[in-house]
């Protein structure tokens, strides 16, 4: 454990984890922006490209080939990171989880508040009538026609209900994660650069006195956090967590 970081949470009666795509790499899914992430591989199109709403609209089938490739993830576990804010919600001192991920391993360690700002890859919504599919629905319609999944329902077309570029965050997520970092007494962000807007603009609205930031490179909120860890989010969060020699306190 990194002891100064038990301290803090410890102390803590209304703890909130923000995380990004570090908490996932841990799990063997891959960071966007990493050296070898999605941002650094070469296809027909950029990925902002290929993952934004206009792309979707007007290339259906090229979008979800794209898709089912590089977003949807298999056999992924939780790691040490979402099983201890999991225990901690328990515990009744993680009253919430706000992350950028789309994964779903907060749930699936067994988080319950968890505010997911850009949708999850486990949900998918029919445009036209709204009926909801699980991802095993996106997967299986790659077998067979253009790959394009439609509604067995009413035949209109299955989206991810996942936040594209172009498009904007739900209203009542932000409103979630807003009221629960206003309220916190201890914010924890861990695995993100911060340079991902609107999401990482939540921050400003945290009025709390402690503030511990766990990223392995700089982040802009560096300065004003209490303690600032740059560790693997698990090796800071996990039991087999140790201080580092000279952890970086504003």
């Amino acid at each position: 454990m990194v002891p100064e970081l038990e301290r803090l949470i410890q102390k803590s009666s209304r703890l909130v984890f923000f995380g990004g795509a570090g908490v996932s790499t841990e799990s063997g899914i891959p960071d966007f922006r990493s050296v070898d992430g999605l941002y650094h591989q070469t296809f027909r199109y950029p990925p902002e490209t290929m993952l934004s709403h206009t792309f979707f609209v007007q290339h259906t089938a090229e979008f979800f080939d794209f898709y089912r490739k590089k977003l949807i993830v298999h056999g992924a576990k939780p790691n040490a990171a979402h099983l201890r804010l999991a225990a901690l919600e328990k515990e009744g001192k993680c009253k919430a989880v706000v992350t950028q991920n789309i994964d779903g391993l907060h749930q699936a360690a067994g988080s319950r508040t968890v505010y997911e700002l850009h949708g999850s890859t486990l949900r998918n919504f029919c445009t036209r009538c709204g009926k909801f599919y699980g991802v095993d629905f996106i997967e299986e319609a790659g077998g067979h026609g253009d790959g394009v999944p439609h509604c067995t329902e009413c035949g209109g077309l299955v989206k991810p209900d996942v936040v594209l570029y172009e498009e904007g965050l739900d209203e009542a997520t932000v409103e979630g994660a807003i009221k629960a970092i206003r309220q916190a007494d201890l914010l924890i962000v861990g695995g993100t650069s911060l340079a991902v807007y609107p999401a990482a603009g939540l921050l400003r609205y945290f009025r709390g006195d402690e503030l511990v930031v766990i990223n392995k490179q700089p982040t802009p909120a560096d300065e004003s956090a209490s303690l600032v860890l740059h560790l693997p989010i698990g090796q800071a969060l996990g039991p087999d967590a140790v201080k580092p020699e000279n952890p970086e306190t504003p």
